[in-house]
Parts: C-alpha cells; sequence; structure tokens
C-alpha cells in the first residue's frame, strides 16, 4: 500500500518533495468553513487520502478552475489558463478559443492535484473529452437540477426514469450525487461523436423525458419559463466547453458535501446529498471502493449506432 501523504501541522507553509517535484502549500491555516472549522489543509489532506481513487477520473483531461480564496462562504472565480509562473511539471492541454490557444493545466498525479487545491480549487471541473481530441467526448451526461418547489426526492425519481429511458436503448448508466442540490448521470460513450452531436442527443433526450413526465421534469433552459415544482434534465451541459464537479469533489456547502458515486439501489432507498461529506468519504470508499471504476473501462455504449446506424461509423 502507497505511503499516506501527511500535510504538516503547527505551520501555515510547507513543502512536501515528491522526487524531484517540490509542492509549496501556502497558508494552511486559513479556515475554509466557518462553521465546520475546517482549514485549507483539511481540504488538502481529504484530496491527498481520496487521490487514489480520484485521479484515474482526472488524467488527461483540461481543467477549469474554479478558486475560492477566502473558503466555502467567500466570493469565488472562474479561470482556466494555468497560472504563471508555475511549476515546470505541470502538464498543459492546449484548446483552440475565440480569444486564442488557452493552456488549460492538466491534473495527471499527486503533485499536480495538491498544487492545484493549494490555489484554493474545492471542486474540480475537468472536461468531458481528453486532451488529445477536445472535439469527441467519451461521456455525455445530465445533470438533473431541482428547480423551486422541487427536492431531492424528485430529483432521485427523475433519475431512475432517466435510467430507465436510457436502459431501453441499451445505454449503461452511471450515477453520482452533485454534492450541491442533484444528481449527475453518467453514460460513458466510445469517442466518435463531436460535442455538438452528443449534446443535440442529450436536448432530444431531455425533451422526450418532458413529454412522458410533464408533471415532474422540464428540459426548459431559461430559468423564468420553467413550470414549479419541476426537475430540470439539464442537456446543456453537454456543450462544447461546459464543466461539472468530478467525481469526489468537496462542494462548497454548509456541511462540505461531496460528490460520490451511489448505486441505484441507494437512490431507490432515499439516499441525500448531505449523506456523503468531507468527514466520512473515506470510510464508505475504502469499505465500498470506487463504485465509478467501470467507467473508466472499454465497456462504452458507440452513440454513432444511435446517430448515424446506417452510415459507416468512426471511432477513435
Amino acid at each position: 500500500m502507497t505511503k499516506r501523504i501527511v500535510i504538516p501541522t503547527g505551520t501555515n507553509e510547507a513543502i512536501l518533495r515528491f522526487g524531484d517535484r517540490d509542492v509549496r502549500l501556502t497558508n494552511l491555516n486559513k479556515v475554509f468553513w466557518q462553521k465546520l472549522k475546517l482549514t485549507k489543509r483539511d481540504l488538502l489532506q481529504y484530496y491527498a487520502d481520496i487521490s487514489r481513487w480520484l485521479l484515474p477520473h482526472l488524467q488527461d483531461r483540461a481543467m477549469v478552475m474554479k478558486r475560492y480564496p477566502n473558503g466555502a462562504e467567500g466570493e469565488f472565480f472562474y479561470m482556466k489558463r494555468a497560472p504563471s509562473p508555475r511549476p515546470d511539471w505541470i502538464e498543459i492541454c492546449e484548446i483552440s478559443h475565440a480569444a486564442g490557444i488557452v493552456n488549460f493545466p492538466i491534473v495527471q498525479d499527486l503533485p499536480s492535484l495538491l498544487w492545484l487545491i493549494n490555489l484554493g480549487c474545492i471542486d474540480l471541473n475537468p472536461w468531458y473529452a481528453r486532451c488529445d481530441d477536445t472535439d469527441r467526448p467519451d461521456f455525455l451526461h445530465f445533470d438533473l437540477d431541482p428547480g423551486p418547489g422541487s427536492d431531492i426526492a424528485r430529483v432521485r425519481e427523475v433519475a431512475l426514469r432517466v435510467r430507465d429511458i436510457l436502459d431501453a436503448i441499451g445505454m449503461k448508466t452511471w450515477a453520482k450525487t452533485t454534492g450541491s442540490k442533484g444528481i449527475h448521470v453518467y453514460i460513458p460513450i466510445v469517442r466518435g461523436p463531436l460535442q455538438k452531436e452528443v449534446w443535440t442527443f442529450a436536448k432530444a433526450i431531455a425533451i422526450e423525458l418532458e413529454a412522458r413526465h410533464p408533471d415532474i421534469i422540464t428540459a426548459e433552459y431559461r430559468k423564468v419559463k420553467r413550470p414549479h415544482g419541476r426537475v430540470l434534465v439539464d442537456y446543456n451541459q453537454n456543450a462544447w466547453g461546459r464543466t461539472l464537479a468530478s467525481i469526489y469533489s468537496v462542494r462548497p456547502t454548509p456541511v462540505a458535501s461531496v460528490s460520490t458515486p451511489v448505486t441505484w439501489e441507494e437512490i431507490e432507498d432515499g439516499v441525500r446529498i448531505e449523506d456523503f461529506r468531507i468527514d466520512n468519504i473515506l470510510d464508505r470508499v475504502s469499505e465500498v471502493g470506487d463504485l465509478w471504476k467501470p467507467v473508466l473501462g472499454k465497456k462504452r455504449f458507440d452513440l454513432f449506432s444511435v446517430l448515424q446506424p446506417k452510415k459507416e461509423k468512426k471511432t477513435r
């Protein structure tokens, strides 16, 4: 078993050495959750401890940084470009945007993970596509978000409806709590379709779900037009450049909840967002392992079989 990395106590700054790599940690005593009395050190320690399960889900993907310099209760800002100066061992994913090439950092290992969290990132927001082809994702997903008048019980009900409609066309689904308000449903897919094609498919599924279950589901992206008491099946997060909080991300909620893989049986039994927190998630994962480990495998749905059944398939 790999030796546990311990974030030093009794100091506000520290340097961790990983072979020829030094990771400088700063403001370790800064309180990131006032009521919970959790510090930046506690956050770094959590990510160090969860890293062996987390890192495989982040590798080779551009990371959008969501920085909370004053902790969970403070203001945050998004940052795409990797800050400079930075360690020369931080790998970069170059992605072309309207304003030019953007150099995103990639979290490949524990040193780069701790470097990123030290910037004040509480949750992690990786791309759906890997860096070698950022136009072709290997996931499609649905973000189930409760609107006004709705709640997590309704979200669970909608998650099961999403599972059922996709199961009918042979799509294996994997669920996790968002750690915030809802549930994420992910489907591993064979790389091939462009991000826009994946978005189009997800939109069609969301609209069909709304038609089948109009009393509980909406696909209306504009908040002012959403009916009361519905759950948004948010397909628009599949658009190019969008991201969601990753698996095992801590969220800036009052209880420091964690986005956690769950089974469909747990959803049926009434799983809640606050069931999984920074103070208990490691015990769970140590017991049940990474429930999303199969998501990283080679068994992926060939979306081209649905999108272009009569055309020659193009996969990568």
